[in-house]
């Protein structure tokens, strides 16, 4: 008895993890103790991630295993379980031995492999300061003396458990961040953030657009992989065969490659021989850890985009052979965005329980200061599709146009996105539609994708002249295509060829930049996004439509900035970009490398000064696209110092005094201990998101403290931004 007293008291003293609940801090998943005082008050969320021995309240014995079965013994003989989230209130009980309580009948099994029976829904009773734990169809787990772990429809004393802590447990499969510190709060919501902004990324875009697995693949199902999953990176990342085919040989991506016959190893965690690469566009690059990574490094602000392409998505559908995939813009993106919701949970299940996890969902620019100021990631949702608020068009052979929607629809789309906290908005996309014309800089397959959602091909003019000796964002227009690409092998080019007969468009030499601009609808459209006040992206818009835009801007009082958030498409030259930034606008370029930032820098230093603009600091932030199909950064190669690992953020050489007072973040090199797997961004480049972390060394490397604070600044100026377009709208 003495014995069993004593290892039941040395278990309540110690814990698996810290009392922030931080599963992948340092890449590891080893426990550390923690001290009485530092253990959270208890509940069915503060378990999360921790180590205990499951104790019953009737007869004093702990669960131990037994082969493929749980018996009753004494504390000497108790199993120790990682309580594992696989959502909110919902955990794997994760033994020693890498098995998990599994429901079997009225019994229960040790089982290697997660199914939905290992889940179990944690109910805490902080009267009797008991726990229960219930299978899916409500019975409960009891600990019977004889009959050892089973279940029950009876609540009684033997359906009741202390949770015992312990610090000997298996720590469950999770992929490390590879960081070590703390990560830094704000200063004060009156204060300016101090943290770097990603104003694309497609984080909602995934192979399973839910956590409960009953909504579907994004993109007709040609990219692999989840951003999160109830059993975790082993089951987000596993192996993706089933998506892509033996070998990888139904990827699209080799479409995109144009190789037809190409293949790769499928192997997904935890060797990931083949896959994420920055230029293979079809494999997961957002997965919760890797962007937990990126906010330990100073992400404070991130804008995700639902987005879809429809024409391109039912390629997919063909390709992935998911004919049940939506394909529809609106739906597409709206269920991508409801998917961030999803996210938001099961980080906060990670991290102890509603609203204690990093991703936090902000609707406003105060939300956002706040969120910021406790440390946290702002989230904003966006949208970028084509045919937004449904506004599709069909083009018929005598130019006549049968529009999708109308002003009255119109403005039931917009509430519908504001009521679901979508806050910035792509007025057009890669497509034409009802409202105006998309941007071209791709003369070949998307006009060819247009043609499938419109019935025709983009009518093309010369571009207005412009500063051609002052920098761009992005020279207008592009090169038009005379033939169908490709040669039918493959599904893409086949459906083109299917689609046009074989025949395509003919265009005059040289740049062309599509003749359609901004419609009547699209004028409607653009008044009704301002005076609801979302952040407007310029990017995308057709390159004298952004001349159109800008005018209605100025219009306001004061003007209405607007965002370029990924190197606009379509085409911004100087004199835009000068008037942009005139209007309090921000333009962020496509994420590079190091190198492309201190360019960049050089640019925005020069648009800055011919728009007068000296009363606010410098700030550069980027695009990523990440999870979209425009690639990513490769190493910078050449004679650029390297960058070595670990390395300390926040310390050193160019970190200025600002950032003395943050807590110091050392950035260890990604390495997943299960395979020795790793990813140095020298050799790789920005593979997937974990390796934004690693690109802040680059620009400390390429651009010193003035590209360091243009970075640390730019979460800050996307907020003021928001705020001057926010709040003419929604009052304060």
């Amino acid at each position: 008895m003495k014995s069993i007293w004593t290892l039941s008291l040395a278990l309540l003293l110690s814990a698996c993890l810290s009392s922030n609940n931080d599963p992948t801090a340092s890449g590891g998943a080893q426990p550390t103790p923690v001290t009485p005082a530092e253990v959270p008050t208890v509940s069915k969320f503060s378990i999360a991630n921790q180590c205990y021995g499951l104790q019953s309240v009737f007869s004093r014995q702990y669960i131990k295993t037994s082969g493929n079965r749980y018996t009753a013994a004494p504390a000497t003989e108790a199993e120790s379980f990682t309580l594992r989230p696989a959502s909110l209130g919902n955990y794997l009980i994760y033994g020693r031995d890498k098995q998990m309580v599994t429901a079997q009948g009225s019994a229960t099994t040790a089982s290697a492999e997660p199914t939905d029976a290992a889940i179990w829904k944690a109910e805490f009773d902080d009267k009797k300061g008991v726990f229960r734990f219930f299978d899916a169809s409500g019975k409960l787990l009891a600990l019977d003396e004889t009959q050892g772990l089973v279940l029950t429809g009876t609540d009684s004393e033997k359906s009741q458990f202390k949770l015992m802590a312990a610090n000997n447990c298996t720590a469950y499969p999770e992929m490390p961040t590879g960081m070590v510190g703390k990560p830094y709060p704000g200063k004060g919501e009156d204060q300016p953030i101090i943290g770097f902004a990603d104003t694309h990324t497609h984080m909602g875009m995934s192979s399973e657009m839910s956590l409960k697995g009953d909504v579907g693949p994004s993109a007709g199902g040609v990219l692999y992989g989840e951003v999160i999953h109830r059993f975790g990176v082993p089951h987000a990342l596993k192996d993706c065969a089933d998506f892509h085919g033996p070998n990888g040989i139904r990827d699209a991506n080799n479409i995109l490659e144009q190789n037809p016959t190409g293949t790769h190893d499928t192997k997904g965690w935890p060797t990931f021989v083949d896959w994420p690469r920055r230029n293979f566009l079809t494999h997961q690059v957002m997965y919760h850890a890797w962007v937990e990574r990126a906010w330990r490094a100073g992400l404070r602000l991130m804008v995700i985009h639902g987005t879809n392409i429809a024409a391109l998505c039912r390629v997919g559908q063909l390709y992935a052979n998911k004919p049940e995939a939506d394909c529809t813009d609106m739906g597409v993106a709206t269920k991508q965005v409801k998917y961030l919701y999803d996210i938001q949970d099961y980080v906060d299940a990670q991290f102890g329980g509603p609203g204690q996890g990093w991703f936090r969902i902000v609707k406003s620019p105060a939300e956002a200061r706040k969120v910021t100021n406790q440390g946290k990631l702002a989230v904003v949702p966006g949208i970028e599709v084509a045919q937004v608020f449904n506004c599709g068009v069909t083009i018929l052979p005598d130019g006549t146009e049968q529009r999708k929607c109308d002003e009255q629809s119109i403005d039931a789309e917009i509430e519908k996105l504001w009521a679901l906290g979508v806050r910035h908005v792509y007025p057009f996309h890669d497509i034409d539609s009802a409202l105006g014309g998309a941007g071209i800089f791709s003369g070949d397959v998307i006009n060819f994708l247009n043609f499938l959602d419109t019935g025709a091909f983009w009518k093309t003019t010369e571009c207005r002249a412009y500063p051609k000796d002052e920098p761009s964002v992005r020279e207008p227009g592009t090169k038009m295509t005379t033939a169908v690409p490709g040669t039918g092998s493959d599904p893409l080019t086949k459906l083109l060829f299917d689609a046009v007969g074989g025949k395509a468009p003919v265009y005059p030499d040289g740049i062309r930049c599509n003749a359609r601009t901004v419609t009547d609808l699209g004028m409607y459209a653009l008044k009704a996004i301002m005076k609801k006040g979302f952040v407007i992206d310029i990017d995308h818009a057709e390159y004298h439509s952004k001349d159109i835009m800008l005018d209605l801007a100025e219009k306001q009082t004061p003007a209405y900035p607007m965002a370029s958030s990924h190197d606009a498409h379509g085409g911004l030259t100087s004199d835009q970009a000068i008037r942009m930034l005139k209007d309090g606008g921000v333009i962020y370029p496509y994420k590079g490398n190091g190198i492309k930032h201190k360019e960049f820098l050089q640019k925005l230093k020069f648009w800055r000064q011919k728009a007068g603009v000296t009363n606010t600091p410098i700030a550069l932030g980027y695009g990523a696209d990440a999870n979209g199909f425009g690639g990513h950064p490769g190493p910078r190669g050449g004679n650029s110092k390297p960058v070595q690992y670990p390395f300390t953020l926040f310390r050193g050489a160019d970190w200025g005094p600002r950032y003395q007072s943050l807590p110091a973040m050392q950035v260890n090199l990604l390495t997943i201990p299960e395979s020795g797997k790793f990813w140095h961004i020298d050799e790789v480049g920005m593979a997937h998101y974990g390796l934004v972390a690693d690109f802040v060394e680059e620009v400390r490397l390429e651009s010193g403290s003035e590209g360091l604070d243009a970075l640390y600044n730019s979460a800050e100026a996307y907020v003021r931004m928001w705020e001057n377009v926010y709040y003419r709208a929604n009052p304060r």
